[in-house]
């Protein structure tokens, strides 16, 4: 059996816990819109189409912000055409997935949605085949009160109150030559210092992020941050990062450590954005904001890749998840919530059928897929500050890691409520005895326990099964005054929440 042991003290904290972290991504790609969220005529849907079961689901996921409409789809996306009466939209081409997009659903629909889920939106503008002009105009119609052109047509299109959308991305993936209108680092940077100036010259309280490498393996990492940044520095607050897992090789093992490399990914980025201060002797620090992540690579090739003949909607993307996709998923946030002081924001790509945590049938039923537990729990459960630990635990080698530790764990404390939850993933393959030093919370109680483990780690949750794959209350957890006690099952996720006695 392996043994951890992991001090955590109120007095050492990260940082406060922002709750973006825990966000999504809608994008009109496949079934994620139309058929995802929206669908006139599904036995649950309300008079917008908008469907009631998947907003159940999402409010039940926990998400804070969603990310909308792309994605490569916002390279060529003209705002006005999802605006405006319904018959009067036009349907274009969308060359980023080789669908036809019929525009029934657009910002203000999306803006509906959100406020039905509770849900801060996240808007991005094309920077692609668009620029500074274009982009102050869509904020003008979302935000401005009235009086305008652009505001007041919003106003005659049926919303009278502002959106009052306060998080913009400035493009998206502009460093990747599949994108519509990609661009060098000097070309995108100045197109996004010159769109964030009139987009806050229109409106005060605005934040702003700027698109980071594609992915850490692109060529131009580390150098197309750097110039991006030192473009705009002064005229945005974040930095994107964007990262999918995969399992090729199909080892276990390896597979498990790709949630390091995000570790490594965070850190060089916010080196990197500190270098740039460092340059202008600033004390501004640029924050993460990692606004596309998940596992992927199932769906990653031909007919799930991209339309064939210009469909609408087709089932693109559309990965099927098991249990071990579920671990990774819940190391990665570990992860980014245990660099609660620079990852400020976070976007699970995508909510519902691409690449999602909820899956659905179009005119039938939707469920959870592995991958919305872990989500679900560090939402509900992470609330307060992240408290700094020291872990001792055993460790492997795999992925390129020398000594991968086995416990991957973050602790956060409520100040409001008291309540101190210990998040923890086994990566071994035997139990773990895991004892948790409260420090400076006083004597302890045991509050809920989750515990997400099966034998089977190529396990799925299908329609017929839906909850194949899914938490359970932990048998093997107790607390004695400030120490928190468990016995871990091999590769296992868990969650224990902890009260003032």
């Amino acid at each position: 059996m392996q043994t951890s042991h992991v001090i955590a003290d109120k007095d050492f904290v990260v940082a406060p816990l922002d709750r973006r972290v825990f966000g999504s991504f809608v994008e009109h790609l496949g079934r994620c819109v139309y058929g995802g969220i929206y669908e006139p005529g599904h036995p649950t849907a309300d008079e917008n189409g908008l469907r009631g079961d998947v907003l159940e689901l999402t409010r039940e996921l926990g998400v804070s912000i969603v990310r909308y409409p792309g994605g490569n789809f916002v390279s060529g996306f003209d705002w006005e055409d999802s605006v405006g009466p319904k018959d009067q939209r036009p349907v274009r081409l969308d060359l980023a997935w080789g669908s036809t997009e019929t525009n029934q659903f657009g910002a203000n629909e999306f803006i509906d949605w959100c406020r039905k889920a509770e849900i801060e939106p996240m808007f991005a503008v094309n920077l692609g085949t668009r620029g500074p002009r274009e982009a102050q105009q869509f904020l003008e119609y979302c935000n401005h009160p009235g009086g305008t052109y652009f505001s007041d047509l919003r106003k005659a299109h049926g919303w009278e109150k502002p959106h009052d959308v306060k998080f913009w991305c400035l493009g998206n993936e502009m460093d990747g030559p599949w994108q519509t209108g990609g661009k060098t680092a000097l070309e995108y940077g100045r197109i996004a210092t010159e769109t964030a100036k009139v987009m806050r010259w229109t409106q005060d309280g605005l934040q702003l992020a700027v698109c980071g490498s594609s992915f850490r393996a692109m060529p131009t990492y580390g150098a197309w941050e750097y110039e991006v940044l030192d473009q705009c520095f002064e005229h945005v607050d974040f930095i994107s990062l964007h990262q999918y897992f995969e399992n090729y090789e199909n080892e276990i093992d390896r597979f498990l450590t790709v949630i390091d490399d995000l570790e490594s990914f965070i850190v060089e980025v916010a080196a990197i954005a500190d270098a740039v201060a460092a340059k202008r002797r600033s004390a501004k620090r640029i924050m993460l904001s990692i606004d596309e992540w998940n596992v992927w690579y199932r769906a990653r090739a031909g007919e799930q890749l991209r339309g064939v003949g210009w469909p609408e909607a087709p089932a693109l993307l559309e990965e099927i998840y098991n249990f071990e996709d579920a671990l990774v998923v819940g190391g990665a946030l570990l992860v980014m919530m245990n660099h609660a002081d620079r990852v400020k924001s976070a976007c699970l790509a995508q909510l519902v059928n691409v690449i999602g945590p909820i899956m659905t049938e179009t005119g039938g039923p939707a469920w959870r897929q592995t991958i919305f537990h872990p989500f679900a729990q560090a939402a509900k459960y992470g609330r307060g500050d992240v408290l700094r630990c020291k872990v001792e635990t055993g460790s492997f080698r795999a992925g390129g890691q020398e000594a991968a530790p086995y416990l991957v764990t973050s602790v956060v404390h409520d100040p409001e409520t008291g309540a101190a939850t210990v998040f923890a993933l086994n990566r071994a393959s035997e139990e773990m005895a895991l004892d948790v030093d409260l420090r400076g919370l006083g004597n302890r109680r045991l509050g809920d326990t989750h515990e997400l483990h099966h034998a089977d780690t190529k396990a799925i949750n299908a329609k017929d099964d839906p909850d194949n794959v899914s938490p359970a209350p932990h048998g093997e957890a107790r607390v004695e005054g400030g120490t928190l006690s468990a016995t871990l099952k091999p590769l296992s996720w868990n969650v224990f929440q902890t009260l003032p006695a």
